[in-house]
């Protein structure tokens, strides 16, 4: 199973569909303040349905129809009225989630509709907000409130936290780890899409207490809430905030890790062993390609429990 949001966790999705035999599981953030999911999660009161209409979209079936289906999931109006900046998709989620009163109910649903290689899981039924404390380069530490602004303020982050503190675990998210023969973190935001799922206090015991191996998927570029954090120090990171948890594989990029002697250190500080490979797509772009990311992560998975 994955664990992630946004365009990070599509990404490792697509890639997961690639592997054979696999049954595939994603447990999505829900804390997405911006654009459209932050119109609906603050008109209608629903959970932010954009990082789970990608994940949606990147598990959808690959006939014909599924496919077009995951294709108007993703189609966003233009337009400054008020469907202007909704994609279909969440249009569509936000719809099923009233007519269920229910987020996983109306995520099966779908799922149905788009014949899903696998299911998509919010890490909580509550709405989070990310909160964090970031130095500028002032040295002035700033308060900073929303995934979005926490993802667009530069400086260097000191601090993430989710509100409210102790949201409850959805908990067919915590069954799914633990029936989970392997879990996988990244790539994605490290502070808005990766870690807040182990800010979830219900959801961080299951994967302590999970048997599953881990798999660490580091990313190909800093992003601006990260722009400060050295590579090697996305893996300490998540120790910061679950402090216990373990992982036996790192996977990345070598031109994007550059030397990896400090990776590989910080790698071993989890117990895992770092496995360099090309993932990112010829163009040159920081963008993992899914087919390459399905190359490398085929092996590792292969590995028994």
């Amino acid at each position: 199973m994955a664990f992630g949001g946004g365009h990070g966790l599509s990404v490792s999705l697509r890639a997961l569909r690639r592997v054979p035999d696999l049954e595939i599981t994603a447990v999505v953030t829900v804390g997405d303040d911006g654009g459209s999911s932050g119109r609906l999660r603050a008109d209608r009161g629903v959970l932010p349905p954009g990082d789970l209409r990608q994940a949606l979209a990147a598990l959808a079936g690959s006939d014909p129809l599924s496919a077009g289906t995951a294709d108007l999931f993703q189609y966003r109006f233009d337009g400054a009225d008020p469907l202007g900046g909704h994609t279909v998709g969440n249009l569509v989620l936000c719809g099923l989630m009233e007519l269920h009163g229910d987020a996983v109910a109306a995520l099966d649903h779908a799922a149905a509709l788009l014949h899903s290689a696998g299911r998509v899981l919010p890490m909580s039924r509550v709405p989070v907000e990310i909160e964090a404390e970031v130095r500028h380069a002032s040295g002035v530490v700033e308060s900073v409130r929303g995934q979005h602004e926490v993802a667009i303020t530069p400086g260097h982050v000191e601090v993430v936290r989710i509100l409210p503190p102790s949201p409850p675990a959805c908990a067919e998210a915590v069954r799914a780890v633990e029936a989970a023969d392997w879990l996988i973190f990244g790539p994605g935001s490290w502070y808005t899409s990766v870690i807040p799922h182990l800010l979830v206090p219900e959801l961080a015991a299951a994967i302590l207490a999970s048997p599953a191996r881990r798999v660490v998927t580091l990313n190909l570029a800093a992003e601006k809430e990260t722009a400060s954090l050295p590579v090697p120090d996305h893996l300490h990171a998540l120790t910061r905030y679950l402090p216990g948890l373990t992982a036996d594989v790192v996977l990345a990029d070598g031109k994007a890790v550059g030397d990896p002697e400090p990776v590989q250190r910080a790698a071993e500080s989890l117990g895992a062993r770092l496995v360099l490979a090309p993932v990112a797509v010829d163009s040159g772009c920081p963008r993992h390609d899914p087919s390459a990311l399905a190359v490398a992560l085929s092996p590792v998975l292969g590995t028994a429990r």
